[in-house]
This record gives C-alpha cells, structure tokens and sequence, in this order.
C-alpha cells in the first residue's frame, strides 16, 4: 500500500503502532510500503511486565530483530513515524518526540493505554539508528534521524464554549480519532480541490469506538471523546451513560471501578447486547428481522445522527459536508441509514476504512518534504514553533 497525498514521496520511514497484545509496524521506500508486520506479544511474554509501559525496550527489541530478520537496515531509515499516545498539553500536526513527551507518556500521567509506547518505542529506534550511523561515518541525506507522532488523539483545539462541562469538575476534553480524521480530511480536500481555511467538515470515524468532531479552517474545533461517556452508542462501548444510575451501579458493592470501567469501554454497546463487537453480525440479523437486532441497529444509526447534528449546531449549521469513516462504514447499510438521517445538513461523503500506518507514513513524507510545521511539546503548555 502506498502512502496517500502528492506530495514528494523520497525516503524511507519506519511507522510504529502499538496495541495491547499487538505491535504493528511497516517500512515504506519512496512512497511504497515494502514491508507490513504484526507482531502478536503471548500473554506469557507480557505477564513478565507489571506494567505495560515497561514493554518498551522489549517491543523495540522486536522490531529491529524483525526488520533485521527480513533484511532491512537500521541505517537506511531516514525518520520513525509513531501512533500518538495520551498526552496533553497539544494541538492537531507532528511533534518530534522529546524528553518532555517521553516523561508524559512514560508516567502515564493522562492516561495508561500501550499507545504510549509507540513514541518510546520509535524515539529509542531513532537513537539507535543515529549511534550506527555515527559508528559507520555516514552522511543521511535527511540528517539525523528522528522519531515523530503524527495528531495525537487528546489534540486540543476545540472552542472555549465546548469546553464548558455541568460543573467545574468535569471539564469537557479531547480524546478522538484524530490521526484518521485528519488522514481523511486532507484527501475530502485533494479529491475536491478544496481549500483547509474555506472547507467545515463534520467527520464521523466509526469503529470499536466512535467519535464525532468538527473541523473549520483546518483545526478541530469540537469533537465527542472516545473513551470519556461523551459520544453515542458504538460496538463495544456505552457511549454516554445517565448519571444516577451509573452512581447506583458503583455504590451497589456488586462491581470493582475496573469492572464498571470495562462494563463501559470493552463490554458496553453490541457487546453488551449481543456478545459481539462485529457490527457485521448485528446488521446481517437485523436485515433477518430478529427484533432485538433491528431495534439496536435503529438505536446505533440514531445515536450517531444525534451527535453529528448536534455538532453542525456549532456553526449554525455551516456546513460543506459530512464524511463518513472507520471500519464500520464498509457496511452501506449503516452509512445509507445516517445518511437518510443527516443529509439534509450537508451531503454525505463516505471513506470506509482507516489505515493508521499508512497515515503516519503520509505525514512522514510531508515532514521529509519540509511541507509542514513541527511542533515542540511542551508537557505543561502548547508552544508553536
């Protein structure tokens, strides 16, 4: 698979993206991805770690074993392309990965999720790289190499009114898919001839999870949160929940936090229901017309709609098109459903699927091709530089 955009694709880039029980990494060479890999970590193997982010330098062992394995060297990679983890202060764009986002990440201090690793993981890649080529005396055409994350998913642009929680306590806050939203985006505007700053695009990215954000001149300026009980019903996950008998359910002595946490976000939505987060399974018995399938298909679409409604109340309803994304949007039964609900906002675009590293491989050119700004994190502000 080729990395999208147009522009100059020279160079090799190494993209990581961790997982829980699964490190996915790939190489492209000018453009094309010459190698894909999922590497599945045994629960023996991660047992041995009482945390998971003390995984790091074992998952890195096993992408440079794996890259040497197939025959590809350290050296020749000119940049490492990360999944962003949890970490604020930040907006949408790259950061190079530093000691600030590396102290974050590592302390888990916005959240312990193994997407944190990825930075950590591509930031000791890019050490080692760096000390071979120094020991070999070689010159890279892009300079020394260094490790990146590409939007983050608790990049923070959003409007100081969608801020505003019920009570001071409970802020409102960012935790969406940025990375495939952004992705999308940028190809809504190549594939339109669009322009960033003239184009208001409400992005709907359904998968395990499902967020729904605003984007207006080239920022995200609201989006639902994908962990946080403030979005719709998704397939494995309860989206956003009453508050008193959510309070009954944690006082009732019946569940540990970490078991009402997963009865949430693991086990919330079709999951829930249906034992399945495979929305394949819920659609395919609700067109055989078994009830309870068919009212939870209902239920799914209209939840979706509410929330991408509610979104174009931001901007007065202003708004050029609605895109539908994720996995989920493979299934045109559910994308024509939101779409009977929604189109009369906007028109409805659908771009199934997401290819994360893919995306990363993307930014990775644009940064190789000096076409974008580099952020420097900063863990206790935003700083544009």
């Amino acid at each position: 698979m080729e990395a999208n955009g147009n522009t100059s694709q020279r160079g090799t880039i190494l993209v990581v993206n961790t997982g829980s029980i699964t490190t996915k990494f790939a190489v492209y060479k000018d453009g094309a991805c010459i190698l894909e890999q999922k590497l599945e970590h045994s629960v023996a193997e991660l047992s041995k770690f009482a945390d998971v982010m003390d995984q790091d330098r074992m998952r890195t062992d096993a992408i440079t074993d794996a890259l040497k394995a197939q025959g590809i060297r350290l050296e020749d990679i000119d940049i490492v392309m990360c999944r962003g983890g949890l970490f604020t202060p930040c907006i949408t764009g790259v950061y190079n990965v530093n000691a600030d986002m590396r102290e974050v990440l590592s302390t888990s201090r916005e959240g312990n999720h193994a997407c944190n690793l990825s930075a950590l993981i591509g930031d000791n890649i890019a050490q080692r790289i760096n000390e071979l080529r120094d020991g070999e005396g070689l010159k890279p055409a892009f300079g020394p190499c260094v490790a990146y994350v590409a939007d983050p998913p608790m990049a923070d642009e959003m409007l100081p009114e969608c801020h505003v929680g019920g009570i001071p306590e409970f802020p409102r806050r960012t935790l969406f898919h940025a990375l495939n939203t952004r992705a999308i985006m940028r190809r809504y505007l190549r594939d339109t001839g669009r322009k960033a700053e003239d184009t208001t695009a409400i992005i709907c990215h359904m998968g395990g999870g499902v967020t729904i954000s605003t984007h207006r001149g080239g920022k995200v300026i609201d989006t639902s949160h994908g962990l946080g009980g403030d979005g719709p019903i998704t397939p494995e996950r309860a989206g956003c929940c009453p508050p008193y008998p959510l309070i009954d359910m944690c006082f009732s002595g019946k569940y540990t936090k970490q078991e009402i946490k997963k009865k949430l976000i693991g086990q919330g939505g079709a999951v829930a229901y249906f034992g399945t987060n495979d929305m394949r399974v819920v659609v395919d018995r609700a067109k055989q017309g078994i009830p309870e399938y068919v009212v939870f298909m209902k239920a799914f679409v209209l939840n979706i709609a509410k929330y991408i409604v509610a979104q174009g109340a931001l901007v007065e309803g202003k708004v050029d098109v609605i895109i539908l994304t994720g996995g989920v949007a493979y299934s045109k039964d559910i994308t024509d459903a939101i779409t009977q609900k929604v189109s009369w906002v906007a028109p409805v675009v659908v771009y199934p699927g997401e290819n994360e590293l893919a995306s990363l491989a993307e930014n990775g050119y644009i940064i190789l091709a000096g076409e974008t700004k580099i952020h420097t994190y900063n863990k206790d502000r935003i700083i544009e530089d």
